[in-house]
Parts: C-alpha cells; sequence; structure tokens
C-alpha cells in the first residue's frame, strides 16, 4: 500500500511519508528522528519542519494516509462481489504483502509503542482496529449467513481472533524474516473457517 513518489511542494510532502512510513515499519516509530529522513531525501531539517511542524504531526499524517489506503483496499474487496471466504483471503493477503516488504503493518508496529506516542496517534491507532474489527464482523456474518465460513462464538469475537493472529503472525514471521511462516499460519487461520462438517 506504498504511494509513489512525487514532485513538487505535494510531492516533497509524499516522499517524507513514504520514508517515514518505511522507517516506522521497520524500525518503530521512536527509532526514527527528522535526520533519517533529511539524509535520505536530502532535505534540511527546516524543509522538513515546512511540511510537518513536529514528528507527532508527521505520525499524525502516517496514520491518516495509511488508514485511507488500508480502507481503499477493504473497499475493492467488497467490490469484489466474493463470498465471505473469499472476502477473508483477499484479507489476508494485505498483511502477506506487508510481510513479503519485510516489514510490519504500520499500525500494527505503533501498537506495540502505544504508551509512547502523542494521544492524537494513540487514537488513530485504535480507529484502525476497530474500524478493521467491524469489517471483518460484517464479512463473517456474511459468511455464516450464505454458509462460507464457520466459527464459533460472534461474530465480533471471531474478528478479534482473526486480527490479532494476522498481526501476530507478521510479527513472529518478520522476526524469522521468513514470509512463508505468516502464509502458513494464516492459511491455517483460514482453513479453521472454512471447514464444512463432516457428513455422516
Amino acid at each position: 500500500m506504498a504511494g509513489r513518489p512525487g514532485q513538487g511542494e505535494d510531492g516533497t510532502r509524499a516522499r517524507i511519508l513514504d520514508v517515514a512510513e518505511r522507517l516506522v515499519q521497520t524500525r518503530g516509530f521512536n527509532a526514527f528522528s527528522y535526520a533519517d529522513v533529511a539524509a535520505e531525501l536530502r532535505l534540511t531539517k527546516p524543509a522538513l519542519h515546512y511540511h510537518f511542524a513536529g514528528k507527532g504531526e508527521l505520525g499524525e499524517a502516517l496514520v491518516a494516509r495509511y488508514v485511507a489506503r488500508f480502507t481503499e483496499a477493504l473497499h475493492r474487496i467488497d467490490r469484489s462481489d466474493g463470498d465471505g471466504q473469499r472476502k477473508l483471503e483477499g484479507y489476508a493477503a494485505l498483511y502477506a504483502h506487508v510481510v513479503a516488504e519485510d516489514r510490519m503493518c504500520l499500525c500494527g508496529m505503533l501498537a506495540a509503542e502505544y504508551h509512547t506516542l502523542p494521544v492524537p496517534m494513540r487514537d488513530s491507532v485504535l480507529r484502525f482496529f476497530d474500524q478493521n474489527e467491524d469489517w471483518l464482523e460484517g464479512v463473517l456474518a456474511q459468511g455464516a449467513q450464505e454458509g462460507s465460513l464457520r466459527f464459533s462464538g460472534t461474530p465480533l469475537e471471531a474478528a478479534r481472533l482473526i486480527l490479532a493472529s494476522l498481526e501476530g503472525a507478521l510479527l513472529v514471521a518478520r522476526s524469522f524474516e521468513d514470509p512463508a511462516r505468516f502464509e502458513s499460519a494464516a492459511a491455517g487461520l483460514l482453513a479453521g473457517l472454512t471447514e464444512t462438517e463432516p457428513s455422516d
């Protein structure tokens, strides 16, 4: 879900966000500085401050852009008109793409630093997870109704399990530098939701 670097004033802002996003996804929010971004883009620190007054403002913009792109990805999955199973496969593929680039979900990485983040960023991270749970809950309810998905408990409980499982699988796979670990975990999770009852 990375964007394309642009040119001009708006392009400079986009390039700052691109570099900062990658640094957060690979190092964490607290492990990079304006100096890191400035050095990579060959900009001065005042030039960065022109676009983002401080690191907190940069962080808020990062989360807002990431959430907007993730939301659009969910809309694309919805527009595919697939059943619940296909939608969950599309959802897991969003995470697989992230780990294939040796990154973490931006909000998953920020969640690990939650208590050290500025309050507006904390609120944005929680909204991201709430939004994902809401979307998954709807997909699970659809799948249960049409018979493509099976799970115990309520759709919301299953949604929370899926979200936590995929975020955790990302973390472990990246620690081992092995995307196949994520793929295996995701496949097992989805298989457990799509198994049919044995016939008599």
